[in-house]
């Protein structure tokens, strides 16, 4: 039987807090994108994210908190760390840090490491079900393994519907790319994966940032090769579309459908997994308009840099 999607209430969210307690999987909004939530502490629960997602189980999961000071009771953060943390959460960062040995996110879920990726998601609906609930939340894109990910409820009810137990409908996400993913362990940042809060951001707060390559292992999310992808092949950076494509614009082009005509990069994050989904449905071929490489459109060429290998 396929989730209810209800709109969240008091009552909603009690009952999500419910099955959440239970084992249960809950697919709920961010600002990022739709995640599909599990008690942290609960291995059987995590392992239950894995199987419907068909995650490898070397891929560690993002564990979600109410508070900052909830995750700095998970996890060693240096002053630096903390001082990060504190610019941009509430919001789409991700922190990896050295787990402490008390911490109740679950061995499964750090996918065996002795790292932690952290977050405290903005999203109203996140923070009221985190909250109520009183513990951290994994909780991965509410989607396939490696398929596109989900920014609105019927995403999530079309991909997972029989899968999950209950999905929260906040709405679209505003975001519209996962969030992005420093590595804080060390003296100086180190960039997992672009997204929404820029490089100049994070450099701002805690000078130094590298970016990370991908040696073995991840770990984070959303280090694989091979990820946000559709079932269409992708052309990136095409002038035009060929006969048989379509084209998914950005700027003043005429275009099967257009992340932003007016070439708005916060425009396009938020419409690139709707539209790449809304295509995907009609087309085998996507061609795609170039993205500037500068700030945001660094994020969202990464994604889409991702969706079209095929290795």
């Amino acid at each position: 039987m396929p989730a209810p999607v209800l709109t969240p209430s008091s009552d909603v969210i009690a009952k999500a807090v419910a099955i959440l307690r239970s084992g249960g999987l809950v697919a709920m909004p961010t600002e990022t994108v739709y995640g599909l939530a599990a008690d942290a502490a609960n291995p059987e629960a995590v392992a239950a994210i894995y199987r419907v997602k068909e995650r490898p189980v070397f891929n560690p999961l993002i564990a979600h908190l109410a508070f900052p000071e909830a995750a700095f009771e998970q996890g060693h953060f240096s002053p630096a760390a903390k001082a990060l943390a504190n610019a941009f959460w509430p919001g789409p960062l991700t922190l990896v840090v050295n787990a402490v040995p008390a911490t109740t996110v679950c061995d499964l879920a750090r996918a065996g490491l002795d790292t932690l990726a952290l977050r405290v998601p903005a999203h109203p609906v996140a923070r009221d079900l985190l909250g109520a609930f009183g513990g951290p939340l994994v909780a991965p894109s509410a989607n396939p393994s490696g398929r596109i990910s989900p920014t609105r409820a019927e995403h999530v009810a079309t991909d997972m519907g029989e899968l999950v137990d209950l999905i929260l409908d906040g709405g679209p996400c505003q975001e519209g790319l996962e969030s992005t993913v420093v590595d804080a362990r060390g003296d100086a940042p180190v960039l997992l994966r672009q997204g929404t809060i820029t490089p100049g951001r994070i450099a701002s707060v805690w000078p130094g940032l590298t970016e990370g390559g991908q040696d073995g292992r991840p770990v984070s999310p959303g280090q694989l090769l091979r990820h946000y992808a559709p079932d269409a092949t992708l052309r990136l950076n095409a002038d035009k579309a060929a006969p048989n494509e379509a084209l998914l614009g950005f700027g003043a082009v005429d275009a099967t459908l257009n992340l932003s005509p007016s070439g708005d990069l916060a425009e396009a994050a938020a419409n690139l997994f709707a539209m790449l989904r809304d295509l995907d449905r009609s087309y085998d071929r996507i061609a795609v308009s170039p993205i500037p490489p500068e700030g945001l459109g660094a994020a969202i060429n990464d994604r889409l840099a991702r969706a079209a290998n095929r290795s």
